[in-house]
């Protein structure tokens, strides 16, 4: 039996950048890993099929109630971790708690976790871009303890929570099973950056691999793949997945009374991530 490492995030703050560069550098593949077949190391905890066998007879699974998904949710990890034959990475977009008495990442499979946060001024126009969203929905979207995503055909319910509260539930503890990387670090230098990752893997230094799996789940590869084939994640929607990739957008986007209200809402998280612009 294996056992579960978490790729987390907020949506639209670089958790399939990192999968990517997981898949590209355990591979080691001659060309860059098609991204639409990230799924030799890695997999997504909410896809619906894995959900299907415990829906009792003569119901669908897109008819359950939030409880009666959270309660099924550590048996199908459970079934992850017994799927693997080591570490699976698996993508998760539900902030680190419980509902209805139910855990959303069972700890006992859980070997730890990779957590990525971004600017929440950014996060905001992506979302917007991503979802259709006006920015105004953006915001209210991420201010909201309750915030999720609906029963879908392919996806059940996801449990986001808040920007703050996601960002606090995963990184907030302080412990060293998980790996809190910012998007803007891996923008910024995403050798040194992933090199952390490299290191959470247990892998040896190896810079010759690092940065061929850098190069290969770049933001401009991962953009080109999808312009030539698509992309099998991005939401009906959305124009398109990876779009811009970088940060600061926000300051030719959103007004200074936005900015405010992402600041008056989010002001811990921000403080302690340094993401509360200056005067």
């Amino acid at each position: 039996m294996g056992n579960i490492c978490w790729v987390a995030s907020y949506p639209k703050s670089g958790n399939t950048w990192v999968r990517a560069f997981i898949e590209n550098y355990l591979q080691d593949p001659p060309r860059p890993v098609d991204i639409n077949d990230l799924f030799r190391f890695s997999t997504a905890e909410s896809q619906a099929g894995r959900y299907e066998r415990y829906v009792g007879e003569g119901r669908k699974l897109s008819e359950l109630e939030m409880e009666e998904v959270c309660a099924i949710r550590p048996l199908v990890q459970a079934d992850i971790a017994r799927e693997a034959s080591g570490t699976r990475f698996v993508k998760t977009h539900n902030f680190l708690g419980e509902f209805g008495g139910y855990p959303l990442h069972s700890s006992a499979v859980t070997s730890g976790a990779i957590y990525v946060v971004r600017n929440p001024l950014d996060v905001a126009i992506s979302l917007a871009n991503y979802f259709d969203y006006s920015i105004d929905d953006a915001i209210e979207f991420m201010s909201q303890d309750m915030t999720g995503t609906p029963n879908e055909p392919w996806h059940v319910p996801q449990l986001i929570s808040s920007w703050s509260v996601h960002v606090q539930s995963w990184t907030g503890r302080g412990e060293s099973s998980v790996l809190v990387l910012r998007y803007e670090d891996l923008l910024g230098n995403a050798l040194k950056t992933f090199r952390k990752v490299e290191s959470f893997l247990g892998a040896r230094k190896n810079p010759a691999r690092l940065k061929k799996a850098v190069r290969f789940s770049s933001f401009e590869q991962l953009k080109q793949q999808e312009r030539k084939e698509g992309f099998v994640e991005k939401h009906e929607n959305a124009n398109a997945f990876f779009r811009r990739g970088r940060q600061g957008q926000w300051r030719d986007s959103l007004s200074d009374e936005q900015v405010q209200r992402i600041v008056d809402q989010h002001r811990e998280q921000m403080q302690r991530f340094k993401y509360i612009p200056g005067d």
